[in-house]
Formats: C-alpha cells, structure tokens, sequence
C-alpha cells in the first residue's frame, strides 16, 4: 500500500509534506499499523531508507514521541533519531532502523536469552541514568495509583462483557475496583523513574550500528512510575511466552545491579504484572469489538493464563477474594508458563 490509495484522506497530505522536505522522496509504501491510530511508512530520501510515522491530529499526538525520543537519547539510549516533524500536520520523518526487531531475531533462532538480557541491561540503563538526573521532566504524566486503577478497569468495561454477554453490574463493578484499590495502596514505596510502558520484543530491535544492547521503539505513552513496569512488560509478555529460566535469569541479572529493595521490587513486578494483564484483557477486546482488529483476540489464553497464576499470589489476595465469588473461572483457567509467580 503506497500514499497514491485515493480513499485514504491522509494519503495526498503526506505526501505533499515529504515534498516540502529537503531531497527526493521515493513513493512511501505502508510498514505497519499499530494498535493506536498510528501508520509507519518506509520510504527512501536521495536513497537513504527512512521511516514515515503518520499520527492523525485529533486522534494522536506525536509531541510526546519526539520529545521522549530526545529524553532517551539524552539519557544514552537508542531511539529512532528525529530527522522531521510538523506536530499541526501528524507527521514525523525517522532513521530506519532496519527490520530486526527481537521478535524477527527470535524466529531466525537467535538466542533468547542473548535477547532478553540486552533488554535488562537497557532498562538498568535507563533507570540508572534516571536516577542521575537533576532535571525536571515537563509533560510526562505520572503513573499514580489513580491511573493503574482506571486501567484495570477496562476488564471490567470490554472484557466482562465480551464473556459474560452483558456490561458488569455498577456494584460489581464498584467491587472491583475497591480490590484493585486495596491491591495497589498496598505496595511498598519505591523510586520513580522514566516508564515506556509497551517494552517487549515487537518493539525492540538490534541496532544496525552495534553500539548499544538494543534500539528502543513505540515510547510515546511514557510515564513516571515504578521500575517494575517495563521488566514485567518484557517478561510477561502478552503476545509470547518467555521460557522460566530466562524470565528468573532476567529478574536475577536486573536486582544484582539495581539499587532498590529485591523484595519491593518483586512486590511491584507481580502486582503490575497482573494489572498490566487485566487491562490488556480489556484492551485486546476493544481492539476487536470497537476498532475491528480481532486478530489480538488469539492472545487472549495466554494472557487468562497470566492472571490465573497472578491470583494465586500473596499480593493479589484482594482480587483472588473478588474473583474467587464472581469471577472463579478466571482463577482456574491453565497456568501461563512464565515468570507471574517468580520468588
């Protein structure tokens, strides 16, 4: 698919843009498209392969992308370096990194655990350089207790209903989140640091230069939050399962160097592992019932699998109390083979 498709309305716009630009533009043919609102084009400028991201204003905001692009930049990370951008129009041109992204390497028998410890070691980087910082960081919305609970609802509000035919009753619901409260007001204090929120191998890539253990991609939705986040994103991964001895390796290589409490940390790693996984639950099905995008419902059973291992945690026991009366099916469904219950 090329930007010359004249049913779409963003197609003529882009490619006057890319005119505008300095040098000639090959003809751009569609990458990918995410599960936002978000299209990647790749094109060629006097030759040099590049990147299109198209973001349609009203529907997204690409000021986030490029000025967490330079965060992590600043920070000794590797992300897609900005080469233009017009925030009114939704466009930003990108370096093409290439196509080997840990999921692509992964299926050309590249090693996992090669993989997946580069991953640690860029997020012990990042939060290692973030606690460095004196700055402030304008405009990155913080990962509050408020928001974490907002998104678990939505397996209340897409994923309920999808199983059970119905929207949950409002007491229900209610409930709900007061298990989820009582899940979250119990985790200990832990330092803050830059959160990317979607880390895991679709959006991790080997860098054609080598300087780094990886290149870091789809950050737009960064936050301020717990240093959990991203390694319990990377090794529970909702769309592929981590062998165990890689997911300990991982959690064991990220507490011998970090600077927090081993046992604050693996507090914070399981009860975000399972919000995480109860919201993308709901999330995987508004992708299908309202964006029509039903292939994300094949990773359903992996991701009922987490949970189930999730709700037999010590953690998690406001929401097994909750489950165990109204939802029981959800706490017997076949364990997921992955780290949701590492010691």
């Amino acid at each position: 698919m090329t930007t010359n498709n004249p049913h779409d309305p963003r197609a003529a716009a882009l490619q006057a843009w890319l005119e505008a630009q300095p040098g000639t533009f090959d003809p751009p043919w569609l990458l990918r498209a995410d599960a936002s609102f978000r299209r990647y084009f790749r094109t060629r400028r006097d030759g040099a392969p590049m990147v299109v991201m198209d973001a349609p204003p009203g529907r997204e905001d690409t000021r986030p992308f490029v000025r967490v692009a330079g965060l992590l930049e600043s920070l000794g990370l590797r992300p897609p370096r900005i080469l233009a951008h017009n925030a009114a129009a939704g466009f930003v041109l990108l370096e093409d990194l290439g196509d080997r992204t840990f999921t692509r390497a992964l299926a050309e028998g590249h090693p996992e655990e090669d993989l997946y410890a580069r991953a640690t070691d860029t997020l012990l980087q990042l939060h290692q350089a973030w606690s460095e910082r004196t700055s402030d960081t304008p405009g990155i919305p913080p990962y509050d207790r408020q928001r974490l609970l907002d998104e678990a609802l939505l397996w209340a509000d897409w994923y309920w209903p999808e199983v059970r035919g119905a929207a949950m009753p409002d007491n229900l619901r209610e409930g709900f989140a007061a298990a989820w409260s009582r899940t979250l007001e119990g985790l200990p204090a832990m330092p803050q640091v830059l959160v990317l929120r979607d880390y895991h191998v679709d959006n991790l890539m080997l860098p054609p230069d080598g300087a780094h253990p990886c290149a870091v991609l789809d950050f737009q939705d960064a936050v301020i939050g717990s240093p959990a986040y991203d390694l319990v994103s990377l090794l529970e991964d909702a769309r592929r399962t981590a062998s165990a001895d890689v997911v300990e390796a991982c959690l064991s290589r990220y507490l011998e160097a970090a600077a927090w409490s081993p046992e604050a940390f693996r507090a914070h790693y399981r009860v975000l592992g399972a919000q995480r996984t109860t919201k993308i639950l709901g999330i995987f099905v508004r992708l299908a019932r309202r964006d029509g995008k039903p292939r994300y419902l094949e990773h359903l059973p992996r991701l009922r699998g987490l949970l189930a291992t999730a709700l037999h945690l010590p953690e998690l026991a406001p929401m097994a109390a909750w489950f165990d009366i109204h939802c029981p099916e959800a706490r017997v469904a076949e364990p997921a083979a992955s780290g949701a219950a590492a010691s």
